[in-house]
C-alpha cells in the first residue's frame, strides 16, 4: 500500500496530465473548452483514480461531455501512464462534480434567509417593546434602601 503522499502527487499529475490533454490533444467537439478538471481522488493502492469534472452548460451539453470522456478514457490513461512511469496506471473513473450544484442551492437558501430577514426589519419597523423599553427589573427606592439595612445588619453580625 502507498502512502498518502504519493497517492496525493499521483492525484495532482493526474488532473495536470487530463487538463492539459483535453485541452490540446483531444479533437472530439464534445469536449470543448467548457469542461473543468476540478478534482482528482486515487486509491491508497494507487489502483483506481477518480477524476471530478463540471461543464458549463446544459443538461445536454454535461451528457455529451460525459460520452466524449467516456470514450477518450483510453487516450486519457495512456497518457497519464506516459507521463507518471508507475508500473501499474490507475484506471480512470469520470465523475461530474456537484460543487457548482450544491454552491447553487447554497445562494438559494442564503437569498431565502436574505428576503426573510428583510421581511422581519419591515414588521419591526414601527413595533414598540411590549413591556418597556428596559427589560430588566430594577428595585424601587424603599426595596433598595431595606437591602442595604439588610446588608449593614448581616456585615455587623458577622464581625
Amino acid at each position: 500500500m502507498a502512502d498518502n503522499a504519493r497517492a496525493k502527487r499521483l492525484a495532482d499529475l493526474i488532473r495536470e496530465v487530463v487538463a492539459q490533454k483535453l485541452q490540446r490533444g483531444i479533437k472530439d467537439p464534445r469536449l470543448g473548452s467548457h469542461v473543468t478538471i476540478t478534482d482528482t481522488r486515487v486509491t491508497g493502492d494507487l489502483r483506481e483514480a477518480t477524476v471530478f469534472y463540471t461543464v458549463y452548460g446544459d443538461d445536454e451539453e454535461r451528457q455529451a461531455a460525459a460520452a466524449g470522456l467516456e470514450s477518450a478514457k483510453g487516450i486519457l490513461r495512456s497518457e497519464v501512464g506516459r507521463a507518471a512511469g508507475v508500473k501499474f496506471t490507475p484506471t480512470l473513473t469520470f465523475v461530474a462534480d456537484a460543487l457548482p450544484d450544491t454552491a447553487r442551492t447554497i445562494e438559494d437558501l442564503l437569498d431565502k434567509a436574505r428576503q426573510s430577514d428583510a421581511q422581519v426589519r419591515e414588521a419591526s419597523a414601527g413595533a414598540a417593546y411590549a413591556g418597556g423599553a428596559d427589560p430588566y427589573r430594577k428595585p424601587s427606592e424603599d426595596e433598595a434602601a431595606d437591602a442595604a439595612e439588610t446588608t449593614e445588619t448581616d456585615g455587623d453580625a458577622a464581625e
